[in-house]
Formats: structure tokens, sequence, C-alpha cells
């Protein structure tokens, strides 16, 4: 008789706890999924004339990545629209051309001549490098079928910012079947490591006419086609040659006017001169340096009704701060940010400052950046030096560890000189460490964070830890937040617009896929977002039911219903205008419903809508209506107009309070080098009216000449408050 042991086998439960550690292992550290997707590119057998004619025999000799997979609307089937790739160099440059074929004879669909336009509004074709075959970071170049350029970096595994801006050339030829985008960009413009012979690749195509965007390697339709993730490979013949000496020079010579027509000044007359230097320290490296810069031609933020208890987030634009930034501005989560650049040289200017940024090899990125800003002495603000440390390593295939330093310190200040004067702190750090987690093939994501934070004030400091993570495929979405950002900590040159709390916000998603329907698909998003204090008592919760619908005309539909929790940690008014405050301590529930919908993009004329309407704060109702419409007189010409609509009814003191934000534009692009834009805003929450146009020629490849005229005014009277204008003049010089 066989005797059978109960007692535990330590080996077998040791593997079995294993287990899990091993198949995460396999799922973030593995093959590249599309490594057999290769592209040979060969040193080019003859001169290239960049005219969008494919009749040199170096491009005869490349060769040919072509028979697309389609992304959208699904992604299990080769494209319909047939798109072939050709890429070569020589000892400056890497050449592309791309042959854009059409299914039929029919109008290109763009927007406008503009640069770095709407992927989703535009006929186009762009593509993404990765030269350090890291899955990670790299650059993004194109065109739409009108011959508008489209450049920027990637980051975060595809995620990418076209204010980066660079000096390369591109013409796009139509033909009655097809049409043909050329390009070269020079090695200088981009970053890469010497002797790598491997560098990530993919290629994108989007034809509206056919409403299907696809790619020369097979990407999942949940993923971006920038998802380096999902890179095939280029393969060189030889490591591509070095850039060699690359320094360039970009100074500006600036002139203006203004007037205060408040305060009844005289004219304000201004002058300036100043600029920027790039330095390639290496291939991968770049030191950039700024003197009295100006970024007085940087497009103004796009307004918003304020009805938020908390600071509000606009981006960063300015080209000083854009390469690499990801190294320096996604440290940490939304609202958890410890560096965020606009907190420098925004009403204060900046004196001078440099940034090293770039990769050191594979495995290590680093970004250094030292600011120092100018007094004012009016105020009693002593100049600042702002400092910031990122040190970057990856991990495994995809993931990555982080380290920041940052550092404000104010320059020869003596707080409490003064008592007319307010007191500013003495010095402000924060220290963090972050992982970053992404999968061999994107499914799963996720961040891990930890961040001290040590000022003039509290020496002691403050203190926030946050993760989560995501699971996304096809079908489902299931996720995970959490935050903790103690009383304490302060970050003033970041953004974290809420302390003392803890927070918890989980998600759910689900796809459906019906057959043989104008449907594509369908499915419900579940998400709630619960705050609790440090003895973690709840004080708000937003949870969110939305039933999303995508149709192959990739119009969106969404059906949605909230539910709200808050209790007020401080006075607050509900509608930011000053008329009273809720007390602090009192606490509001509400239930609100809306719809969304986004038409197609494929129309000369678009529109989207949202609308939501419910409860509001003291038992009070919202109405919300907002709306964009669009009309493209293609590609010279695009016109939206935007509008928000705030119906808010409430007790006394505040009663019926209606807010109109009301934002025409118009985009004019004469040429792909010549644009015109002409933007008014009229908001009646701040009770101003801002126009904003702004002229801009490219008369050399990263070289412009700005005219731009500001005008600002009160709304009831109509009066105006202030206005200037501004011309200035920019060369990039290569030495």
């Amino acid at each position: 008789m066989r005797t059978i042991s109960t007692k535990p086998n330590f080996a077998t439960l040791k593997n079995l706890l294993l287990l899990p550690f091993c198949l995460l292992s396999i799922f973030i550290y593995g093959q590249k999924k599309n490594s057999g997707y290769q592209l040979h590119i060969h040193k080019a057998s003859s001169a290239i004339k960049i005219d969008g004619i494919l009749d040199e025999q170096a491009w005869k000799d490349a060769s040919v990545a072509d028979n697309f997979f389609m992304v959208l609307p699904m992604d299990t089937s080769h494209a319909k629209v047939k798109t072939s790739v050709r890429m070569t160099y020589d000892a400056q440059n890497i050449y592309i051309i791309a042959i854009c074929y059409l299914t039929r004879n029919a109008p290109y669909m763009v927007q406008s001549l503009r640069r770095d336009f709407s992927f989703v509004k535009n006929d186009n074709f762009i593509f993404f490098m990765d030269p350090f075959d890291d899955r990670t970071n790299g650059f993004t170049f194109g065109a739409n079928a009108a011959g508008a350029q489209w450049d920027g970096s990637l980051y975060s595994g595809g995620s990418a910012d076209l204010s980066w801006d660079n000096k390369w050339v591109s013409v796009v030829k139509n033909y009655p079947d097809k049409w043909i985008f050329e390009a070269a960009i020079p090695f200088k413009t981009i970053r890469y490591k010497k002797g790598i012979t491997q560098w990530g690749i993919n290629f994108s195509r989007l034809d509206l006419k056919e409403a299907e965007k696809s790619s020369w390697t097979p990407v999942p339709r949940q993923f971006p086609t920038a998802s380096l993730a999902y890179t095939g490979t280029l393969v060189w013949d030889e490591a591509p040659p070095e850039a060699g000496a690359n320094v360039s020079i970009i100074p500006y010579v600036l002139g203006g006017i203004s007037k205060n027509y408040v305060a009844k000044t005289p004219n304000d007359y201004r002058k300036a001169v100043g600029g920027d230097a790039k330095v390639s320290l290496s291939s991968s490296l770049n030191l950039d340096l700024t003197v009295n810069p100006d970024f007085s031609q940087v497009e103004v933020d796009k307004q918003v009704i304020n009805l938020s208890r908390f600071e509000l987030f606009f981006p960063e634009k300015r080209q000083f701060f854009l390469e690499n930034a990801d190294l320096f501005g996604n440290f940490g989560y939304a609202n958890i940010r410890p560096f965020f650049s606009r907190r420098i040289g925004l009403g204060i200017p900046i004196n001078y400052g440099a940034r090293l940024s770039g990769s050191i090899d594979k495995n290590w990125r680093i970004g250094v950046m030292d600011m120092k800003t100018k007094s004012d002495t009016a105020a009693g603000l002593p100049g600042q030096n702002f400092s910031v440390l990122a040190l970057q390593r990856r991990v495994f295939a995809r993931s990555n560890i982080r380290f920041m330093l940052v550092n404000k310190e104010s320059v020869n200040y003596h707080p409490g000189k003064d008592s007319t004067k307010p007191t500013y702190s003495l010095y402000n750090r924060n220290l963090g460490v972050e992982y970053n987690l992404a999968s061999i093939n994107n499914y799963l994501t996720g961040k891990f964070m930890m961040l001290k934070s040590f000022s003039s004030g509290n020496p002691k400091g403050g203190f926030v830890q946050a993760a989560n993570l995501q699971y996304l495929n096809k079908k489902w979405l299931i996720g995970w937040q959490q935050e903790y950002v103690s009383k304490t900590f302060s970050a003033e040159v970041g953004y974290v617009p809420r302390n003392d709390y803890i927070k918890f916000n989980p998600q759910f998603g689900r796809n459906f896929f019906p057959k043989n329907s104008s449907v594509l698909s369908h499915g419900p998003i579940l998400s709630s977002t619960y705050y609790f204090n440090n003895q973690f008592r709840q004080t708000d919760n937003e949870s969110t039911f939305d039933y999303r619908v995508s149709f192959r005309n990739q119009a969106v539909f969404d059906a949605l219903a909230i539910h709200d929790y808050v209790e007020l940690l401080t006075p607050f008014d509900p509608t930011n205008t000053g008329k009273d405050s809720l007390l602090k301590g009192s606490q509001h529930r509400w239930n609100a419903w809306g719809l969304s919908y986004t038409s197609m993009p494929q129309k000369l004329f678009t529109y989207a809508f949202t609308s939501s309407y419910g409860g509001y704060y003291a038992d009070g109702f919202r109405l919300l209506l907002t709306t964009e419409l669009g009309y493209r007189f293609q590609p010279f010409v695009n016109i939206t107009l935007s509008t928000s609509y705030n119906r808010i009814d409430l007790p006394k003191p505040w009663g019926l309070t209606n807010f109109w934000l009301v934002g025409p534009r118009i985009d004019v692009t004469m040429t792909n080098t010549f644009f015109l834009t002409a933007f008014v805003q009229y908001n009646n929450q701040q009770k101003n009216v801002n126009i904003n146009t702004r002229l801009q020629w490219r008369y050399k490849p990263a070289s412009d000449f700005y005219i731009v005229y500001t005008d600002n005014y009160y709304t009831a009277p109509l009066f105006i408050r202030n206005r200037a204008l501004v011309l200035k003049f920019t060369y990039w010089w290569s030495m």
C-alpha cells in the first residue's frame, strides 16, 4: 500500500511561490515583439534630390518595406491601402521615400499646411525611429498629403511631444493614383549612439477616405502606431556615420511696444537681444545654453472656465525646455510633479541657463538643468537659481528606474530684512525615485514612486508615495492607482495642487466587437476616485460610468453617469467669482448625466459636443454644454469655433450664474512655411476678451520671423486693458 505524505513539500511550495514572479519576468523581459520585421538600409549609390520623384538609382537599389498591416478599424488583416517605403543614407543625411497609393482618385483630406498637424484629421504618413532600440525613446517625422511637416520626440514607449522642432527637409508630390513623401534628415538633427547597427523603426499611414490606419509591423489596435514596443528593425550595412562637430547658434533680435490702458502709463518700448546655443557633446548627448531668452512667439494658453478648488495645469510650450523633456517633466503623476518648467521664467525673466540631456548609452539617460532668474526689487523677490538632476537606468526589456533631484534656491537673500516685503523661502528641494514598468508587449504598465521634500521653513519636509498598475488589451482595461501626499510636502518648482490626502482609483473597462455592423466596438468604462484624510476618513469621491460606442467611420459616442461627493477642506466659492464661500467641513453629494459625440474626421465640416446635467454644490444644479465646430478650405484655411457654456443654479447669495467661454480661431497657411493664426477668447468668468494674432514666416529650416499682436479687453463694458505688438527674428546658424 502506497503511503501519501501529508507533510508540506517545501521545494514544491517554493516553486509555486516563485512561479508568478517567473511569469512576470517573462512578461516584462523577453524578445522584441516584431524583431523579425527587418528593413536593410545601405549607403546611397547615387546623389538624391528631395523632389518627391522616385527616379534616382539609389532608390532603385534600396530595400522596400511594404505589405502594411491594418491597425484600425481592425488589426486582423493586411491594409487595403497600399504603402511602400525605402530608406538610404550618405555621410550627412538619412533619406526616406514613401509611396502612398490611393484606392480611388479623390481629393486628399487635410486640415491645413500647418506644421505638427492633428494626426486624426489628416491623410498622412509618419514614421518612428528608435536609435537605441530600447523601445522607450526616439523620434518621429512625417507629413500630411499636402506637405505639412510633422516632427517630435518620443518618450515613455511611444508618447509624442510635437513641440520638439529641428532642422530637416521634405517634399510631398501628388499624383492621380498616389502621393509621394520624400525627406532628408541630417544625422545632426537626431541623437543616436555611435556604433549601433540596429535601430527600431516603424511606418504609419492614415487614409481618411478609407477610414484606415495602417503600419508596416503589426500593432494591436488599442495602441498607437508610435508604440515603440512594436517597431521592426532597421539594419544598417555599417555603423551610421558620426555626426561630427555639431554646434548651432540661434540668436534673436526683438522689438516691441506695449501699453497698459488701465494704469494709464506711457507706451513701453521693448528692445531685446539674446539667443540659444546647441552643442552636441556626442551623437546622443546635447548641451543647450540660453542667454536672456524670450518666448513672446509661443502660442497663448487655451482658457477654461475654472470651477476647480485647485490650481489648473497648463502645458509647457517653450522650445528651450522641450528636448528630452520627459526626463524632467514626466517624473511622477499628472498631479504629483516634482518639476514643472513653467515655474521658471513666467512673470520673472530668465537671465541665463544651461541644460545637458540625452543618452549615455543604451541603458543610461541623464538630464541636468541649471537656470538663473532675475530679481524683482519692487516685490522683494530675490534672484533665484533652479537646478535639476535626472538620471534614468533601463532595466528588463522596456522598464526603467529614475532618480531626480530638484533644487530651488534664493540668491543673496536675507528674509525679513525689509518687513514691508513678502518673505520667500531660502530653498526648496525635492528628492525622488521611481520605477516605471512596461511589459514586452505593452499590455502591462505601471509606476511606483517616492518623493521627499525639504524646505528652509520646514527642514523635516514632507513625503509622497504613489503607485499604479494597468492591464490593457483589445478587450479589457483593468487598472489601479494609489497616492499619498503628506500635509507638509512642498514642491515649489513642481505641480502638486493638493496636499494631505490618500487616494485610491480603480478602473475597469470591457470592449465588445460586433460583426457586420457600422459599430466597431462598444463597452463600459468604470472609474472611481476616492480621497481620504490621514485618519482614513473619506473626503471626496467621484465615480463615473461611461458607455462608449466607436464607429467604423471613426466617430465616437459616449453616455455617462457621474456620482460626486465632496467634503470641503477649506472654504470654497463654487462659482470662483468671489461672491461668497461654502463653509469648511460642509458635505455635498450629487449625481449627473452626460452625452458626448465626436464626428467622423473625413468631412470638411467636423464637430464635437459634450453635455452634462445634474446636481452641484449646496444642492444646486449645473448644466454644461461644450461644442467644437471646424471647417477647412483645404489646404489653406482651417476655422474652428470652441464654445463652453455653464449654467449654475445655487441658493443665495450666488443665485443663477451663466459662464460663457467662446474661442473662434482661424489658421491661414499660404505655404508650409508661412502661417497666420488669429485666436480670440471671450471669457466672462474672467471678464476678459483676449485677441492673439501671430504671423510666422519660416524663411529657412528652423529660422523664423514673427509678428505677434495681443489685445486684452474688459467684457462689460467693453474697454481695452492692454495691448502689445512684438516683432521677432530668429536664425539657426549651424557651425
